[in-house]
C-alpha cells in the first residue's frame, strides 16, 4: 500500500537491470523514465520497451521514440460511448491523406478546430450528416452531432497500436519478463509487503530485495564456482 515498484528486466536472464519505487498512483508517467534509465544502463542505442496497458500515455510515448526507444504498450479500452452502447472512436476509421475521420455510416467528419486541453494539443473533428443519418441514436445523444477528438500526435499511437497487433508475441515475452520476478518476490518468497515505511526506507528494503533476487538468479544460471570466480 502506498507504494509504487517500478522494474526494468532484461529478456535473455530475467535479471532486474533496474528498478524504481515511487508514491504515484498510476504508471503513466513513469515509461519513459525507467526506459530511459536502462537504456544508460545497458549502454545500447536503441531499445524496445514492453509494458502493460497501465503505462498507455502519449506523452510517455513520444518521449520513448524521441530517446531512441521503441515502445509496445496495448491499448486500453475505455471508451465511455462503447459502454452507454454508442459507437466508440475506434469504430471511426481516420484517414491520414484528408486528415478526417470516417464514420460507421460512411460520412466523413472533417477537421474543425484546434484547441489545447490539460497541456495537449487536440484537433476536433465533426459532421453535418449527424442531423439526418439513420443510425445516429447508435452513435450520440447529442443534438449537433458526433464529434472526434484527436491529439496532434495521435499518429505516434496509431503506428504503435498496428506494432503490438503486428508482433502478439511482444506481449507474451512481456509476461514472462515482468511477471516473473513480482511472483518470486511477492509469492515464491512471501513479500508481499515491506517492513518498513517512508519512502527512503522502502527504497533500501526494495534495493537489498533486488540484490537477492538477482545472485540468486545468478546462481541458477552460473552457479556458485562461476560468480564466485567473475566477482574476484
Amino acid at each position: 500500500m502506498a507504494y509504487n515498484v517500478q522494474f526494468s528486466v532484461d529478456p535473455k536472464h530475467k535479471l532486474i537491470v533496474d528498478h524504481e519505487v515511487t508514491n504515484a498512483v498510476t504508471d503513466r508517467d513513469l515509461l519513459s523514465d525507467m526506459a530511459k534509465r536502462a537504456k544508460d544502463l545497458l549502454g545500447v542505442d536503441q531499445l524496445e520497451a514492453l509494458a502493460d496497458m497501465g503505462y498507455y500515455h502519449g506523452k510517455e510515448v513520444k518521449a520513448c521514440l524521441e530517446a531512441g526507444i521503441t515502445p509496445y504498450i496495448p491499448k486500453p479500452q475505455t471508451s465511455a460511448s462503447r459502454k452507454r452502447g454508442l459507437f466508440a472512436k475506434e469504430d471511426f476509421q481516420y484517414d491520414p491523406e484528408k486528415d478526417c475521420y470516417w464514420c460507421p455510416a460512411g460520412a466523413q467528419l472533417s477537421y474543425r478546430f484546434q484547441t489545447m486541453e490539460k497541456g495537449r494539443d487536440i484537433k476536433y473533428y465533426a459532421s453535418s450528416a449527424c442531423a439526418h443519418c439513420s443510425i445516429k441514436d447508435q452513435c450520440t445523444r447529442s443534438k449537433d452531432g458526433r464529434r472526434i477528438t484527436r491529439w496532434v500526435d495521435e499518429g505516434l499511437l496509431d503506428e504503435m497500436d498496428r506494432r503490438v497487433k503486428g508482433d502478439p508475441e511482444k506481449m507474451k515475452l512481456r509476461k514472462q519478463l515482468a511477471e516473473h520476478p513480482f511472483g518470486t518476490i511477492k509469492h515464491h518468497w512471501d513479500q508481499g509487503d515491506f517492513l518498513t515505511r517512508k519512502l527512503p526506507n522502502v527504497r533500501a528494503e526494495m534495493a537489498l530485495t533486488v540484490l537477492s533476487y538477482n545472485i540468486m538468479r545468478v546462481i541458477k544460471i552460473l552457479g556458485v564456482p562461476k560468480m564466485v570466480e567473475a566477482l574476484t
